[in-house]
């Protein structure tokens, strides 16, 4: 009976670990097509698919979404599109609270995504959350101006240490470089150390078949 038992656990466990990997997936993938198909109540009442065929067309709002993002790429691409962005980015950073809104999001954006910036390139340990401890952390730049003066002589870094298992929420600091160790990983390396919770470690079979 016992055999039987822990053979049962064996049989759901494996199953488990099958389907719950595609779960999660499936939820993210609901999750972020959910979300993009509100862009449909961006069109006029007239236009959305309801209205003209009498039904909803689940993942319409993420072509709508990428034709958007498409057509706004290429307008930027020419002279005219790049006079009418700078226009309209114009009246936003003169329009009081959105313009501090709208200046930190395009700064935080320009650096994330800029082929030049350093941001989220490296992968480092850092002693957190106290001097006895490691964590996993990523590189976003330097310290500058009146932070950088309170510093004082030394070379410090900015980094964030994200949680486990959600890296989207984390916390950043800034710390003296030579306390860093510089990690031989990629970032995307890194953040499946930091979503398994140190199961999967780089450099291991394991990792190795999931990559």
């Amino acid at each position: 009976m016992k055999h039987i038992k822990m053979t049962l656990r064996g049989y759901l466990i494996a199953g488990l670990l099958i389907w719950l990997p595609i779960a999660i997936t499936l939820w993210v993938l609901n999750l972020i097509i959910g979300t993009l198909d509100q862009t449909i109540n961006l069109l006029p009442r007239g236009l959305r698919p309801e209205s003209l065929f009498g039904f909803d067309i689940p993942g319409l709002g993420v072509v709508l979404a990428f034709a958007v993002l498409l057509g706004t790429g290429f307008m930027a691409a020419n002279v005219l599109g790049q006079r009418l962005l700078d226009l309209w980015e114009l009246v936003l950073t003169r329009t009081p609270v959105v313009k501090t809104i709208y200046n930190s999001v395009k700064q935080v954006s320009d650096t994330l995504l800029s082929d030049s910036g350093q941001a989220f390139r490296k992968a480092l340990l850092v002693r957190f959350p106290h001097q006895n401890a490691w964590t996993i952390a990523f590189q976003t730049g330097a310290p500058s101006g009146e932070v950088k003066q309170q510093l004082g002589e030394g070379e410090f870094i900015s980094v964030y240490v994200p949680t486990t298992p959600n890296p989207t929420s984390g916390y950043f600091i800034i710390v003296p470089k030579q306390d860093t160790r510089e990690l031989d990983m990629s970032v995307d390396a890194a953040l499946k150390y930091v979503i398994s919770m140190g199961v999967v470690a780089p450099g291991t079979p394991d990792s190795e078949k999931r990559k």
